[in-house]
């Protein structure tokens, strides 16, 4: 387990249902399976993260298909950099959709897979649905997870926190970030704005990683009912961007067609292992 204790740094070991560090901080493990490691002082809303109605319509969104080749990908290229035995962090882990992918090829080469997230109810979700994967609500910038233990890092649309990523990656570990290309949701956007805008793409350095590479997967879909364009909707920062009028154009399409891309962005933590 690559967890450690938020409060002290310490290893923490499992005891039946509970996690032990050698100083005896102790935390509950969950009915579903993972434990909550994030400090009262790190929680600046009372529910951080996505609420329950959010993680619900992403995973019913998911469950479409819609984005499976973007998951089959990240899949793909941890392959590549997994090393046997090797240890992946899933941070921003959401309802668990490409956390799950990764345990897959983890376990093929005796590895491990851990998922941290900040909204609770997406980490019960994934650990409810999801075994054999470490799960903890945690936040990115204050990771619990001990130093150079990691040897995959990913995420997905989720906050990017250099510092702590590199503190977690062993010498050598591989950051794979992904990121909306330019025309992500594009079709989305023309029914959205009047003026619709393509997203930046750079290449970011990141002091202390090398970058290797930029993967593409792009795909044009065309999502059917209502209730399915409301889950794509809420599962992008346009939920609460667009103003009145663009969201109830939207509300009354029951197809939708619109390119998707994301952008894998892979580095390499300098050093050798």
């Amino acid at each position: 387990m690559v967890f450690c204790c938020p409060a002290c740094g310490g290893a923490l070991q499992k005891r039946d249902r509970v996690l032990v560090c050698p100083k005896g901080h102790s935390y509950d493990l969950a009915r579903q399976g993972y434990v909550h490691l994030l400090p009262v002082k790190e929680m600046h809303a009372k529910v951080p993260g996505d609420t329950k109605q959010m993680v619900d319509a992403r995973r019913r969104f998911l469950a479409t298909g819609h984005y499976n080749a973007f998951r089959d990908k990240l899949a793909a290229l941890v392959a590549e950099s997994l090393p046997a035995g090797g240890a992946v962090l899933d941070a921003g882990c959401g309802e668990g959709f490409y956390t799950a992918a990764l345990y897959d090829v983890a376990r093929e080469r005796g590895g491990t897979v851990s998922g941290v997230d900040i909204s609770k109810f997406a980490v019960k979700a994934a650990a409810g649905k999801y075994k054999g994967i470490d799960f903890a609500v945690a936040s990115l910038f204050h990771l619990p997870i001990a130093d150079e233990s990691v040897d995959v890092l990913t995420d997905v649309f989720a906050p990017i926190v250099p510092g702590e990523f590199h503190r977690v990656l062993k010498p050598g570990g591989t950051m794979m970030l992904a990121v909306p290309g330019a025309r992500h949701l594009y079709g989305m956007k023309e029914v959205l704005y009047t003026a619709p805008y393509e997203n930046e793409e750079h290449d970011t350095a990141y002091e202390g990683f090398d970058f290797l590479a930029r993967e593409s997967v792009q795909r044009e879909i065309t999502v059917l009912g209502t209730e399915n364009i409301e889950a794509l909707f809420s599962m992008t920062p346009y939920y609460w961007k667009t103003d009145v009028a663009g969201g109830e154009r939207l509300r009354k399409l029951d197809a939708l067609t619109t390119e998707i891309k994301f952008d894998f962005l892979i580095y390499r933590k300098r050093g050798s292992t």
